[in-house]
């Protein structure tokens, strides 16, 4: 028998492909569940507040569902990659990074707690320069403070390090208009 008479096995279902595609469609039906509670106001005609959200959730939704598909017909990752075994060790950083960013953003403030969170995550990934790592994510996380503070006035978590440079900001203001 040659190899072009014999098929080629059906593919298997892929469970963690399909969990992550389920979770997927879960976190969409969330995202509508809280658009549909935001309220609207009649005088909105076209566009209100809930249009980028049911976007999103849209695209979450399409996004989900060709993920099951792909599950259903073997999932995504080559073989090799699927008997790589999981650094549970490397996981457990990142979820560290991610829980501690949960735990600090109310007593140190979104730039301290981000620029924790960045360093365990670079850690997670292999990273074995902290200094650097730090440095990066300051200057990543106090341009996201100052882009929703200052550009969009909203407040994501202001501690001492944002409140100490909003008084020197607002200082070289009032020095700069005299």
């Amino acid at each position: 028998m040659s190899t072009s008479d014999q098929q080629a096995p059906p593919p298997r279902l892929a469970v963690p492909e399909l969990l992550i595609g389920i979770g997927l469609l879960a976190c969409a039906a969330a995202v509508a569940w809280q658009t549909l509670a935001i309220p609207v106001s009649p005088l909105y005609s076209k566009v209100g507040p809930t249009v980028f959200p049911y976007i999103t959730m849209t695209g979450m939704v399409i996004l989900s569902l060709l993920l099951i598909l792909a599950a259903l017909r073997g999932g995504w990752q080559p073989e090799e990659e699927k008997e790589t075994p999981t650094d549970w060790k490397a996981m457990g950083i990142v979820a560290a990074g991610l829980v501690a960013n949960l735990v600090l953003i109310r007593p140190l403030g979104f730039t301290a707690a981000s620029v924790i969170m960045f360093v365990l995550i670079c850690h997670g990934f292999g990273s074995r320069r902290p200094l650097r790592d730090a440095l990066l994510g300051l200057i990543l996380a106090l341009a996201a403070y100052f882009g929703f503070a200052r550009a969009l006035g909203v407040n994501i978590g202001a501690g001492f390090i944002e409140n100490q440079l909003n008084a020197a900001i607002n200082a070289i203001i009032a020095m700069v208009r005299g």
